[in-house]
């Protein structure tokens, strides 16, 4: 089989290698390239391939059409909206993603979002720096504090685990009906969550039903003390609608990872330049630790789907 990865899995060179040379060894072709978004050269990267491997590149009707030989998508990557699955459905091109690699890198950095807005972290830090002490920045503690959970699959579990072990009472909404273990958290409907929660995380996927999930109706919603935190796709959220809650004090600050598009972002994007809001460029997924499963879960659903197995199924 000819695999191609099309960018860069985040792992240290001389781990890639040991994966590439196990591929080799058994008979595999395997070729390794920086991350291009331009379709043409993606084309003529794998062209001939059977195996494409990307993360959070998009991968086009185009060049899934074009890749002739094509018989499997392996994403190193939770969510697959960048990839045109439809295209991928017409070709016969099975699909996998890499779901559990991040359960923990993004429940920690949402909870540390959370307790970096609670305790005004940015604002005493630009404090300490220019010889003025916290007057008027003490903030509250993530203890006691309600937490909304929206979208109750690992990352959200994991999360909710976090928050009660700092003494949160958890609520949660999934449009489906989870089985979680007991006294984690307690489902309410959406908008009974955006009311209750001190703290809302945004842990579901982008599909029809959460584009544009967080309007300013569910923001009005908000109690005026509460902060939102997005770690889950940017498209979720009304970036204009939220800006405008955290410019008028409408509700009391946000940290936001992700955004309508990858980085680099406009720099004129209205969220950067809101109050009270961390920002970061996607980096929720990415630690050294969930790099490292990361790899390890996508060659090895390789390595099963040259046996027939299929794991992590997409499509």
């Amino acid at each position: 089989m000819n695999i191609v990865l099309l960018e860069s899995l985040g792992i240290p060179a001389e781990l890639l290698e040991k994966y590439a040379c196990t591929l080799r060894a058994k008979g595999h072709e395997f070729a390794a390239f920086e991350k291009d978004t331009d379709p043409a050269v993606q084309i003529e990267r794998c062209k001939d391939a059977d195996v494409i491997i990307i993360a959070n590149m998009p991968l086009i009707g185009e060049v899934i059409r074009a890749c002739k030989k094509l018989k499997f998508i392996n994403v190193a990557f939770t969510g697959v909206d960048h990839v045109d699955l439809a295209a991928a459905k017409e070709c016969g091109v099975q699909v996998s993603n890499a779901s559990g690699y991040s359960t923990q890198s993004v429940a920690e950095l949402a909870v540390g979002m959370m307790i970096s807005l609670l305790r005004n972290v940015p604002q005493v830090g630009q404090r300490a720096r220019a010889g003025k002490t916290k007057d008027g920045l003490v903030g509250t503690e993530l203890h006691g504090k309600t937490v909304g959970i929206v979208g109750a699959g690992a990352i959200g579990q994991r999360t909710a685990a976090i928050c009660r072990a700092f003494g949160c009472d958890v609520i949660a909404y999934n449009p489906r009906k989870k089985i979680v273990p007991e006294g984690l958290l307690r489902f309410v409907e959406l908008d009974e969550l955006f009311k209750q929660a001190d703290v809302i995380s945004l842990n579901c996927p982008l599909n029809d039903a959460t584009r544009g999930l967080v309007d300013a109706r569910r923001i009005g919603l908000m109690k005026k003390s509460a902060i939102l935190i997005n770690v889950a796709r940017g498209p979720v959220v009304d970036s204009a609608a939220l800006a405008e809650a955290l410019n008028s004090g409408r509700i009391a600050g946000a940290g936001i990872d992700v955004f309508e598009t990858e980085p680099p972002l406009d720099t004129a994007h209205p969220l950067l330049h809101t109050p009270n809001t961390i920002v970061t460029p996607h980096i929720a997924f990415a630690s050294k630790e969930s790099m490292a499963l990361r790899a390890e879960i996508i060659f090895g659903t390789l390595d099963a789907w040259f046996n027939g197995e299929r794991r992590n199924i997409i499509l």
